[in-house]
This record gives structure tokens, sequence and C-alpha cells, in this order.
């Protein structure tokens, strides 16, 4: 650990949210260092609120209003006697200005220089300086010049990162949309609406090197991280070391050597990571530099013991590093599992976390045992009972794995998300689980085209298939009938249509599901003799006996091999986990509310959002695949398009307007000659 001779640390106030707030209190414990939150509305019942010694309200919702206000921050500081500030990742953690005020106000702050931040902040002028300081980088684009040559280009914020103000354009006549999407993301992420464009290599592999400087001259290069699986420019799965740096003789002293050079040329403390995107053969060139913590320096402190956070408040207090970082040992991956449907566009998810639980993990926040020995860590925003808003990243949890070995650290990570009990949102576990078991990642081969090249038709494709299905739906009906019997007045041991002679009488008992889009019906009875199940329905059934059912758990021999189901009911769903792979239903009520229709060419929200504009007025004509309704939904912009031919009857949105998941849009008539008016 560094040389700390007179801390002046006492406490310190956390300027973000979630996962990385409380990332920094378990290390603030650790030393023995008092902890503030700070919370918006959205987050009064947050995890990282009731963690903290103290808390402090920053009234609203959105990040304008809240997070992203440094002197509301300052105040709370203040306020609660803390007399340090760490400012996570994303918000205003590479804010000049918020960091210059936290100084100004007798505060330590818990990161880089001002100078270092500013030099750093604009992607634009940052790549200009590392230029100048020898380090390669791709040359950058005017949006206003491009021109139809240097198709297809990159639009990316200048003051942020994690795929915000981010897109590909291939045609220029879309370019002026683009940048103007890219401007609203960014400006509704960062509070900066600048952009820039700079040439776009479909192919690469995104690595990054985490460095780690002092006051006092010493730059460390602690390590590489592969980061090339990405969807929308945002990482899902991270890594550490790099196979790609394993592969190439002498690329890591070379990317080691460059991002000490760039931290050195700006005068750089504290954490930082310098990002490079590379070829195949090594070449890399310098993307940007993050002057904060990044989501994934969990990978970085599994190999290496180090605690990256105690490190920053360290520097922050003074201290002297060693004069080398320790070596990597072993390997680790980190899966982000974010709430969303990789299937259906990457829809983002809201609403209450049911269950969470990640089996095995034996550490939270921090490197579980020795570094590069098997473990598995959690470093989550939520709990079971949390609620996950539309007002902010979909991220829940990382978890991370370390072994010895890639394909040990792989192994164990896909087999960790399949086995954890996530119910109530829809996430992207079963993408992460088939991209970790893929032989293409398993070899190593893993550009930032990775998921386009393998097809979301393979990787989001649920773990559970359609026999799992199906007996997991006869296991729900089963525990059901369990939980009537444990609830009964009288007979209460008899299960329920029992009758003591077989024939006509003996009726089957039926109860429906959906999943997703598919209905599954289950008629069985139970006998003398045992399970019955209706031989005369739709389902092929195996062979199957009931062993025992209880409301928590029902075990089924199927095809002579014993199963058992874990059944967690929560009224109209059920989330069923086993072996087969984890299944999600919904009961299908025996009568219909008439009100919950919804009318043909309706549009429905997909997700809770805020509607940013509108496309159509009622009483034009529009073609399928145009878009209607712009919604905002955890900082992405979101298209809801006409599904088909047809004139807007009913529009029932404005801009500014918060909707629910499930809420009618608007409405289309398919015939085109009519007049449109509103019914």
């Amino acid at each position: 650990m560094p040389e700390l001779s007179t801390p002046s640390i006492t406490s310190v106030l956390v300027a973000n949210r979630g996962e990385i707030a409380r990332r920094v209190f378990a290390t603030c414990r650790k030393l023995g260092l008092g902890t503030v939150a700070v919370y918006s509305d959205a987050d009064a019942d947050s995890p990282h609120v009731s963690e903290a010694d103290a808390a402090v309200h920053l009234p609203g919702t959105s990040s304008a209003e809240t997070y992203l206000r440094g002197e509301l921050i300052i105040a709370a500081a203040k306020a609660t006697g803390a007399d340090a500030i760490h400012p996570g990742y994303g918000f205003l953690s590479e804010n000049a200005d918020f960091a210059r005020a936290v100084a100004d106000a007798g505060l330590t702050w818990i990161g880089p220089p001002v100078a270092a931040i500013e030099s750093m902040g604009s992607k634009i002028e940052s790549k200009k300086l590392m230029d100048s300081a020898g380090v390669p980088v791709l040359g950058q684009l005017d949006p206003e010049t491009v021109t139809a040559a240097e198709l297809p280009v990159l639009v990316k914020a200048s003051a942020g990162g994690g795929g915000r103000g981010m897109r590909i354009v291939s045609e220029l006549d879309k370019l002026p949309a683009e940048i103007a999407a890219a401007q609203r993301e960014a400006q509704s992420a960062f509070g900066d609406p600048t952009v820039f464009c700079e040439r776009y290599l479909g192919t690469g592999r995104h690595i990054e090197v985490q460095v780690m400087a002092d006051t006092h001259g010493t730059v460390w290069a602690v390590g590489e991280r592969e980061c090339s699986i990405q969807r929308r420019h945002q990482k899902v799965i991270e890594e550490a070391p790099s196979p790609l740096v394993n592969r190439v003789d002498g690329m890591r002293e070379r990317l080691y050597e460059a991002s000490r050079t760039a931290a050195t040329a700006i005068g750089y403390a504290g954490a930082g990571t310098m990002e490079f995107l590379a070829t195949e053969d090594g070449e890399f060139f310098f993307l940007e530099m993050n002057t904060r913590l990044q989501v994934e320096h969990p990978v970085t402190e599994c190999t290496t013991g180090l605690d990256l956070v105690a490190l920053q408040i360290q520097v922050a207090d003074g201290a002297r590093l060693p004069a080398e970082p320790p070596a990597i040992q072993g390997h680790s991956i980190e899966a982000r599992l974010y709430a969303e449907n990789p299937a259906a566009g990457w829809q983002p998810q809201s609403g209450t976390v049911r269950r969470f639980d990640i089996p095995g993990s034996a550490a939270e926040f921090h490197v579980p045992g020795h570094p590069g020995r098997n473990g598995i860590r959690l470093d989550s925003t939520i709990v079971d009972g949390s609620v996950v808003s539309v007002h902010y990243d979909p991220m829940l949890a990382k978890v991370i794995t370390v072994a010895p070995t890639r394909t040990e650290a792989a192994r164990l990570l896909a087999s960790t998300l399949e086995r954890a009990r996530i119910h109530g949102l829809t996430t992207n576990r079963d993408l992460l689980v088939n991209v970790l078991r893929h032989p293409a990642f398993l070899d190593g081969d893993t550009d930032t085209s990775f998921l386009d090249k393998h097809g979301l038709d393979t990787l989001a494709k649920p773990l559970a298939d359609e026999a799992a299905h199906q007996y997991s739906a006869l296991a729900a009906a089963l525990a059901d009938a369990a939980a009537n019997r444990a609830s009964a007045v009288a007979c209460a041991a008899v299960p329920s249509g029992w009758r003591n002679l077989r024939g006509p009488s003996s009726g089957f008992q039926s109860k429906e599901f959906t999943a997703g889009e598919s209905t599954i019906g289950v008629r069985y009875r139970l006998t003398r003799t045992g399970l019955e199940l209706d031989s005369t329905a739709d389902t092929a059934w195996p062979a199957i006996e009931l062993v025992s059912a209880t409301p928590e758990h029902v075990a089924l021999v199927i095809d002579g091999v014993r199963r058992g189901f874990d059944i967690a009911n929560y009224g109209d769903s059920v989330d069923i986990d086993s072996p087969l792979g984890p299944v999600a239903l919904t009961v299908v009520p025996r009568f219909t509310d008439p009100s919950t229709e919804v009318a043909a060419g309706s549009l429905i929200a997909p997700m809770p959002g805020v509607v940013l504009r509108l496309g159509a007025a009622v009483g034009d004509t529009v073609t399928a695949g145009t878009p209607i309704v712009w919604l905002e939904a955890m900082k992405m912009e979101h298209t809801i398009a006409a599904p088909a031919d047809g004139v807007i009857e009913i529009l029932n949105v404005e801009p500014g307007q918060q909707v629910e998941l499930g809420t009618v849009l608007a409405q289309l008539t398919a015939d085109a000659n009519t007049e449109g008016e509103p019914t």
C-alpha cells in the first residue's frame, strides 16, 4: 500500500448513486472513514442511501435536477461534515468546473487535477494533445464538412462515454439527423451537447490500460483490460488481461509505455484509463482518456489484489505509491447485468426486482480471496425489492469471476449467471451466458462486431428451451395446487379435483400461462396411481412422474431423470428456476377484463419513458416504419414506428409526457382513404 504520513480525509461524500456509491462506501468503511450519500426522489429507497452514515435528498428525478447539480452536492457535503467528495463515474465525474468548485469550497477532490480533467475532458482536444505527445490517434472529422468518401463515420459525444451520444452513420443525408439525436443524448447525459466525428472502423479490439499516479511523480500502468463485447457502443463483458495482448508479442509493453507517456504529459494524478482501438496485428490508436474510475475496474482488482478506490483516496490525501504495481495473477471476467431485452431491440425494462440472488458470490465490492484464485464477486445496484426506474442507466449489477485461466473464469461466470435468481425483470442474462459459452469467445476472437457477427437470434436465445418451459409450467401448476391445499380449511390433504373412482367425473385440472408471445396450457389430474396428464391436449408429454410438490418446490421424474423446480409465485407471475434454465411465466386469468383489451392498429409503449417528440399528427397518412413517437428511457432515445400503412386516427401523447409500459400512444386505421378524424 502507498505511504501516507498525515491523513486529512475523515468523511467522504459520493456524488453518485447505485452500485458505484455502494462500492466507494465499502472501501470507506474498510479505511475507517465516514460516508455520505445523495439521492433523488427516484432513489429514496435505494440501497446506497440506507448504507451511508448520512444521506441528503436532492429534490427531483432527472439527472439535470439532481446528480448534475454540483452546487447542491457541495452544500450536502458541508451540511454533513464531509471533507472529501468522490465523484464515482458518469454524472460530474469528469466535469472540471465541478472539481474546481469542490476545491474552492475547501473540500478534497478524490480525482485528478483540474487541469488534467480539462485537457482530457474534450475528446477533440485530448486527441490533439496525445498526437503531439507521440501517442497514435485516429483522425477526427468536422461534422460540418464530412464527405461521402469519408463514410462511414462515428458520431461521438465530446464530454462523455457509455455509448450515449454515439451513432454510426453510413449515408450522408442521414448525418444531420443523427448528429441532432446524438447532441440531445449528450446534453441529457452529460450536460454538454458537443459532438464530433471520426473514421469508423467496423471491427477492432477495445483495449484499455488502467493507470494510477501520485502527486510525487510515480505513474503506474497497472494492467490492461479488453472490453470488445459491446452493444450500442456500450461495454457488456470486460476482462483482464486481454487475450489479444497476450497473443501479440511486445504489445503490452507498447501499450503501457503509451499510457504512461500520456498520463505524464498532462501531469496526471489518481486513477484513470487510457482507451485504445486495436487491430488484430497489435496496432492501436488512442480513443480517449477517462479521468475517473471505470465501471470495469473490478477485473483489474481481482488480478492484482489492489483496491483502486482506496488508492484514489490515499493519493488524494497525498500518499506516495510504491515504485512498481503488483504483478498480474490469473484471469478475471466481468459481465454487466442490464435491465433490458436484447431480443426485442434492447428495450430497457423497469419495475420491481422481486428477488436477486447470485449463488456462490463470496465477495461484494472487494477481491474474493487471493488475487488470481477462483472466486465470484458481486457489485450490485439492487437488492430484493429494489425498484428500477426509467431515469438512469439500466445496469443492475456486475458479476465478476476470477480464476487461474481464462477458460475457467468464463466457465465459472456462465454457470453463476445461469443459476442466478433474478425475478421481476427481463435482463440480458441469457445473452451473457450464451456469449461466455460461445466457441469464438472461448477462442479469444472477441472484436467489437461480435454481437453483429454471431447474431442476436443465437446469442439472445433463451437458456430454457420449449420443453423446459413446458415442464416449468407443469411444475408451476402443481405448486399452485399445493399452495391451495395448504391454505384449505378442510380436506387439505386431498388433491384438488381428486376422485376416488377414475372416470368422466374425475376431470382434469387446467392452468394456462404465457411466456413472451407463447401460451402454455397444462391439464392434469392426480389419481391413486399418481400424476396423469391430458393426452388429448395439444401438448405432447413424455413419461412424467410426480415425486413431490410444495408451494415452493416440485420434483418430477421426466423420462427416467429426476428434476427439481424451485417456484416463486408473485400473484400474476411465476418464476421457475431449475437446471433446465430460468423461466418466467404470466398466469392467464380465467376471465378476461374487457377494459384491458387494446384496439387493432394501436401503437403501444414498449417501455416506460418520456415522450421527446412526435413524427406525425392526427390525420396524417403514414407508411409502415414511419417514426411516430420518440421516447427517452434510461438516457437513450427509442423510436416507435408505424407497424403498417394507415392514417393516424388518435394521438394520445405530447412532448414531455411521461408514459408507462403498455400505454396506447396512438391508433392507426388501415383505411388510407379516410379523413382520419379522431373518433
